[in-house]
Formats: structure tokens, sequence, C-alpha cells
């Protein structure tokens, strides 16, 4: 049994007229506090495509406490359905860029960026950073700036396949991986040459939430969820213009999203997953999806061998957990997720910030 690492350091369960608090992302401001922002949902239903907002909150001591919720952002500031699943970003000229999707209907849900140049008080008017319409799927903490300064997106692209813009049975599962592109700081954007779809007829999902992370400069590696027991994998060595055929990575999970990020200073990779596939005779809990445990792991050599595995959360303590941020301070790495109990209904209610520090992953697995 892998050992438990960290402390829980924000736990924020669903209540009356608040069915969902979701997945987030972190940034480190000017005068040394972090922001954390996360979807948080209101009214009545957990459902994507219920009502939600933009909350912020603030932490003085390196994400040992957390102030209360700051509102920024809700549906009716654009004339949305929904808003969720966000990115934040230090721009080039210094402003925090903050990115959120903007959905409209199964035809038309894409990532926005919003920006603020004092530090999260006020927040500019949105800009689309994906030219044509469709639904375009980017989870949260996913933006990446490369070496090269360029900006990348990855998004998954569902199709429809009934006219109604609001009937679930409108919507395609199968999702292609795409990516779009900023040369400018944000200012404007474009799709990426090529884009990558999965193979495999037996699959429903295709590609689905896909990320990515540079490897070395203008070398990418991408990933995405799909039912076949594993995370595909897909490689770039133009900046993200075009993309290697997709192929099973050494990564086994359910049909639930992997996050990775470069550890500052050491350069090793981490990546935060749920390492176990729904196989046929598995029994799990209902609300859960198959989104347990919760595991880490640490690459030393640009994610080519995996070492120091640990539990972020068990699968004996019942939740179900996805939808990782990941952040850095100095000796820590906060990970913020989606944690649902079995008294939330869905794995999805319940977001949860969990502390870990460093040297209990690289010291104490004797790998640096």
């Amino acid at each position: 049994m892998l050992e438990q690492k960290g402390t829980v350091v924000l736990d924020l369960p669903p209540g009356k007229g608040n069915p969902r608090n979701s997945e987030g992302a972190f940034l480190e401001l000017l005068d040394d506090r972090l922001l954390f922002a996360y979807s948080r949902f209101t009214g009545e239903s957990q459902a994507d495509t219920a009502l939600a907002c933009i909350a912020l909150r603030y932490s003085s001591d390196r994400g040992d406490t957390w102030s209360d919720d700051i509102i920024i952002a809700r549906p009716e500031d654009h004339d949305a359905i929904n808003i969720m699943s966000l990115s934040l970003l230090r721009m080039n000229n210094g402003d925090i860029g903050l990115f959120y999707l903007l959905r409209y209907g199964w035809h038309d849900m894409r990532l926005h960026l919003r920006r603020s140049s004092d530090e999260g008080e006020t927040w500019s008017e949105p800009v689309c950073c994906i030219p044509g319409p469709g639904y375009y799927v980017t989870n949260n903490d996913r933006v990446v700036r490369l070496t090269s300064g360029r900006l990348v997106i990855p998004a998954g692209l569902h199709k429809m396949k009934g006219e109604s813009i609001t009937d679930w049975k409108s919507f395609d599962g199968r999702a292609l991986a795409c990516f779009f592109l900023s040369d400018d700081d944000g200012a404007t954007w474009r799709e990426s040459q090529s884009f990558c779809a999965l193979m495999a007829p037996q699959s429903m999902s295709g590609l689905q939430e896909p990320g990515l992370i540079e490897l070395k400069e203008d070398v990418l590696w991408a990933w995405a969820r799909t039912d076949l027991g594993r995370q595909y994998e897909m490689f770039s060595a133009d900046g993200g213009e075009t993309w290697s055929t997709p192929i099973p990575s050494r990564f086994t999970s359910p049909n639930s999203s992997l996050s990775m990020k470069r550890i500052p200073g050491s350069g090793f990779l981490l990546a935060v997953w749920n390492p176990i596939p729904n196989y046929e005779t598995r029994v799990l809990e209902k609300h859960s999806w198959g989104r347990t445990p919760m595991i880490g792991a640490i690459s030393k050599d640009n994610g080519q061998t995996w070492e120091g595995n640990f539990a972020v959360e068990r699968e004996e303590d019942h939740g179900g957990y996805c939808y990782t941020a990941i952040h850095f301070t100095e000796d820590s790495v906060l990970l913020a997720y989606c944690a649902g109990e079995p008294e939330d209904v869905i794995c999805l209610s319940r977001l949860r910030v969990r502390k870990i520090p460093l040297s209990s992953i690289l010291d104490d697995t004797g790998i640096r």
C-alpha cells in the first residue's frame, strides 16, 4: 500500500445553494500571496451545464490557510449558460491571465482569456482563444507557456449528433485533440496545423481532455484520457504546429484526466492520476466513477521512467478524485482536486487542497 502524503489545507463540501465546488488553478501574486480560483456552483444542480461562478481565495502563508470566497464572474456577465474550468497564468507584461470556458450550448463552448493589470482587482473583457465555434473542452490548469514564449491551449473537440443546443442527446462523446497557439501573449490565437484522432472504432471517448508539457524547447508531449484503459499520448517537435499519431502511453487509467508539471529547480516531472482502469469485475462506489485511488509519481528523465509513487488519496477512503491543479512553492506542492465523498452524490461536488512537502516525495524516496 502506498504511503499517503501531505495535509488537507482546504476542504469545500457542497451545501445548500452551493451544490458543487469544482476544479481550479493557482497563481503566485507579486506580494507573495497565493491566489486560488475555482468553479463555485450555485442553485440546485451539480451538472456541468448548471449555474457556476468563478470564485477567488487568497493565502498569505504559502497555502496553509485560505480566505473566504470573492466572486468575480457569473454566467450572466457573458449571457452564457455556464462558466467553469479555469487556468491562471502570468502574462509577459505582468498581467494576470485568467482563462475559463464560456458555455452557450452543445454547439459552442470555448476558452476565453481575461486579464488583470492590478493583481486581480479588476478584469478586462474576454478574448476568445478559439477562432471558430464548436464544443471545445479545455480542463482546468491546462494553458502552457513554452520556452519560446508561445502559449498553447489543448482542447477536446466534440461534434453534435442532434439539432438541439441544450439536449444531452446532441452531445457526441468522441473527442478530437486540438491545439491553439498564440505568439503575441494571448492577443490573437490560431489553430495548429494538425489535430489528433483516436482510430479505434470500439472507443466511445476518443481523445478527451488533453493536456501537455514541454520536454525541451519546442518538443511537446501531450496526452488525453480514453475509455480504453490508458491515457493516449502524442508528440510535437515544432512547438505544437504538428502532432504525431496517438498511441497508448504507460499511464493506465479509467476515463479520467492526468495532470503533470515540472518541479522548479530539479527539472523532474510530477504526474498525478488515477492508475486503475475500470475492469469488468472491479467493485466501485457509484459516486467515484472509478476515479480512485489518486497517486503521484516522479520522473527524472523527462517521462521515460517513473518512480517514487505515493498516494494523494486512497481507494479505501471511498471517494472519487480528479481534475488536479498543481502548484509549487519553495518547499511544497499544492494539489487542488475534486474529492467527492459518498455523501456528496458525485465525485465532482467537493473541492480539496492538499499541501505536500517536496522533501517527502523527493528526499524520502531517495531519488534526489
